[in-house]
Order: structure tokens, then sequence, then C-alpha cells
């Protein structure tokens, strides 16, 4: 079996074509900077060869429709039609209530999840095009829808529940779901393989940091807190996104701007973060690029992002009772050392001590911890399509 994985971010598309026999990988890539200047697509075969292909994709049906192009590419393609595809698994990031596992994309649950797009404006909108852009070019293939929210539905009350009237939860679901769930999920599960233990017993926080960033406390292998809520916009300071904000504030600028509701979590979510602070710098190498270079804007927003990863991380080590593991991981995660060293600096106390040299690893598994550092960690490379190729498996 051929399994197609898509996973359309907010502002990227990765994929990966799995064997499901072994689950051998067959090639996997990924769109980057999608709707910015210099987007580009890297592919990866199986025989480890990497290429970069420049290519403007100025939104996401039209770089699903070039890496499907790249599939059956004469020269770097490695299957000679579409129609060897037997399924596509995608990531799916909120489906509010309706959904708390992975379900096959029928007609009818493509309409009951576009419902759900005011929630996730970034992304929504983004796995839909996904899922219609194979629609178009392989009617009939089977789909399989694989939510964010899902590893999340452990969360107790007193974590996911708002203070605000319970009839508000009653009628409407309003209350913290949190997202990259799948990540959160492997990457936990991960860490206990790499490092040897097991998760019962374990207190871990999860750092999912991208372009979209969230962190999850996990103990015993379950979640138990995590700081996206009712969308991706609660929590970290993002590319884009505003992240923890005072609700006052919100209704402060909306009258000085006159602004209403959709103008209003447009400024959220695209306007602001690190974008809002940094002139339109959205992307984390940029903005390192532009605080070395002396932009005060781009050190405030560097400063700034790190801190609140910080802060959650403290947050989540005294609600769990202590921290046994910290996991680094996504783009900026797996990537950007200088994050990791700022947010785990002075956090002695906490038992957390990094080894400057072992935190020089880029993009694979490893301890950057010191040796008498009481707490382990880690950087884990995610890998959300592994997730989402067996589940859709499992599925059919």
């Amino acid at each position: 079996m051929k399994i197609l994985v898509l996973n359309c971010g907010s502002s990227s598309i990765k994929y990966a074509l799995y064997i499901m026999d072994d689950k051998s990988v067959m090639t996997s890539g990924g769109a980057e900077r999608v709707g910015l200047d210099g987007a580009f697509v890297k592919v990866k075969l199986a025989n480890g060869e990497k290429r970069q292909i420049m290519h403007d994709i100025p939104e996401h049906t039209e770089g699903v429709k070039f890496i499907l192009s790249l599939l059956t590419d004469p020269e770097i393609g490695v299957i000679k039609s579409l129609k060897e595809i037997d399924a596509v698994g995608h990531r799916m990031v909120h489906g509010g209530e309706k959904f708390n596992k992975s379900v096959i994309l029928t007609d009818e649950v493509l309409k009951v999840f576009e419902e759900c797009s005011d929630l996730a404006p970034l992304h929504n909108p983004a796995n839909l095009k996904g899922v219609n852009a194979v629609k178009e070019l392989m009617p009939g293939l089977p789909q399989v829808g694989v939510f964010d929210t899902a590893f999340h539905q452990t969360m107790p009350p007193k974590a996911f529940m708002y203070a605000i009237p319970y009839e508000l939860y009653q009628k409407y679901g309003i209350r913290r779901y949190g997202f990259h769930g799948t990540s959160h999920r492997y990457v936990s599960a991960r860490a206990c393989e790499f490092l040897g233990i097991k998760a019962e017993g374990t207190k871990m926080i999860t750092c999912h940091i991208g372009n979209g960033g969230s962190i999850a406390a996990v103990q015993d292998g379950k979640c138990v807190d995590t700081s996206m809520g009712l969308t991706p916009l609660e929590g970290l300071m993002m590319g884009t996104r505003a992240g923890d904000i005072d609700g006052g504030a919100v209704t402060f600028i909306e009258k000085k701007l006159g602004l209403d509701a959709d103008g209003m979590s447009n400024l959220l979510n695209k306007k602001s973060g690190v974008a809002g602070i940094a002139d339109g710098l959205s992307d984390m190498r940029d903005l390192e690029t532009a605080a070395k270079q002396g932009n005060e804007h781009a050190r405030l927003a560097q400063e700034m992002y790190f801190y609140r990863i910080k802060k959650y991380i403290g947050a989540y080590a005294a609600a769990m009772g202590g921290v046994d593991v910290i996991v680094f991981t996504a783009g900026v995660g797996e990537n950007q050392a200088s994050m990791r060293a700022a947010v785990c600096e002075n956090m002695e106390f906490l038992g957390v001590k990094i080894d400057p040299e072992r935190n020089k690893t880029r993009g694979e598994e490893a301890v950057i911890s010191a040796d008498d550092s009481r707490v382990k960690v880690v950087v884990i490379p995610t890998d959300e399509e592994l997730m989402i190729a067996t589940d859709t498996m499992n599925l059919l």
C-alpha cells in the first residue's frame, strides 16, 4: 500500500510518500515560504539525494498541485502515475468537538470540518485546499483526516475550561482544544524510546516551535495541559499570531481602529506576533539575521519570542510538580540552537542545564543537556507524517 501524506501548515506544505508494508519513505519534502517571496520546495529521494527547487507558490492549492507533479516527474519522480497512490492522509487542524479521532473524509465530514474553519483561520482553509486539490487530480481516491486536537482530549476540565459562563461551553463548545497534537503525540513517545525510559512516571514538556508554536505538559504519556486554546491563536508568540493577549485589549483595539470581528481576527492571526513587532518579518531565520544586523525591532521580537516559551515551561513544571524531560521539535525547535539556549538560560534552579557543544545540533535526535543536568533536554525531530500515514492505513 502506498500512502501519500499532506501536511498543509500556515506557510508550508510537508509531504511524504510511504510504502506501508515496511513504512519506508519513497520520497519526501516540503514547500516553504508559501505566500512569501523566495518560495521553494525541498525534495528528498529514497537514496538520500536532496534537491531544492525554486517555485512561486502564492497559495496552498498551487503548492499541492506542484508537489503532485514532482511525484511523477521524469527526472526525480518515484512513481509513473498518480494511480499508484492508494490513499492520502491529511493533517487536519480543528474539528471542534465533532472529531476526536481520525476519519475518512467524505463530503459530509468535509462539510462539518469546513464549519470549524473560523476556529482555525490560518490552517483549516489550507487543509481543505489540500483535500480539494487531491479530489481534482485523483477523483475517488480515499482520503483520511488526522486531527491535531485528538491528543489533547485527555486534558482534565480544570485545564481545558475557560472562566466564562458555563453555558457557553454547553452551547458552543468554547474550551481549550490544543493543536499540533500529532506532533506532540509522536515526540513524547519517541523521546521515551530515545532515552530508554517509560512514559509512566515521566513528566515531560514538549515544545513544538515553528512558525506556529505550542507547548504541552505530558504526564504518564498523556496530555494534561497545552498552550493553544479554542483556536491556534492562544499561547506562544508566533510568526504572525499574537498569542496570549488581554481580552480587554482586543475590545479596546476594535474600538480604536473601528474593526469588526473578522478584521480583528485578521489582525491577531496574520499581522501580529513576530511580524507585528519586527516590521513584517515572520520567518525566524530572517528575524535572527536582522537582529544580528542591529535591527532593534527584530531584537525585541526575538526576546519576546524566547521569553514566552520560557514562561510556559516554568508554568507546566509547576503544574506537574516538576519535569523530567524537555523536548524541542519542529522547524525552529529542531534547528535554532540560539532559541534553545536562550529559553534554557538561567533555569538551573529547575534542574535544566544546557551543554553548549551538544546544543549545536540541527535536525537530529540528540541530548543537549549537560551530564549534571537533572532534567534531560532533548531535540526530537517530529514525524507527524508517519503518524498520519499509520492512522490512514489502520483506518482503511
